[in-house]
């Protein structure tokens, strides 16, 4: 797909970001139910070191085994919610996402097809949930909030949907995908 690459920094304009940064690649896989319409979701375990308790999306850093974003996002949604390959139809990518944590994250946008009964990771998932692409996709359901972090003020989009508060690079990555919706 076509359009702008985005970062955690897009609503915060007073950050200047280095030029020549380095950032790891990664990708996550943006899978939606094909019987369903819902994208899969995952609460990571409190037990993780970043971002415990986070909702994210599957997937990860690219390996140098990975031949690309896309083998990436496959191999960490098999080790990371039980999701064979096979039942995956990838549809693209979305432009690339840059992190706080300077990944340069690929979001691979996929439809899932068949039964699905997600296998979590408990080192790594505490929870697979699905929520409707139809909330995910509708610009009017983000709110823009703040924390104070780092000394300032830091803006960031949330796309909130019954007990889960999401936020961050994948309320962002939804967010680009919302804008890129008739």
């Amino acid at each position: 797909m076509t359009g702008r690459a985005s970062s955690d920094y897009d609503l915060n304009h007073d950050v200047t970001l280095p030029e020549g940064r380095a950032l790891t690649p990664a990708s996550v896989l943006v899978g939606v139910r094909a019987e369903t319409g819902h994208v899969v979701l995952t609460k990571r375990s409190a037990r993780l070191k970043h971002h415990p308790g986070q909702i994210a999306f599957a997937g990860g850093r690219q390996d140098p085994e990975d031949a690309d974003a896309i083998a990436a996002a496959l191999r960490e949604a098999r080790e990371e919610i039980g999701l064979d390959p096979a039942q995956v139809r990838v549809l693209g990518s979305l432009p690339p996402h840059e992190t706080v944590t300077r990944y340069q994250v690929t979001p691979v946008l996929a439809l899932i097809d068949g039964d699905f009964a997600p296998v979590p990771e408990a080192g790594e998932v505490s929870e697979v949930f699905e929520v409707p692409l139809t909330h995910v996709t509708n610009s009017a359901n983000f709110l823009i909030q703040s924390r104070h972090w780092q000394g300032r003020a830091r803006y960031y989009y949330t796309v909130p949907y019954g007990p889960y508060y999401i936020w961050g690079a994948t309320a962002r990555i939804l967010r680009s995908l919302a804008d890129r919706m008739p």
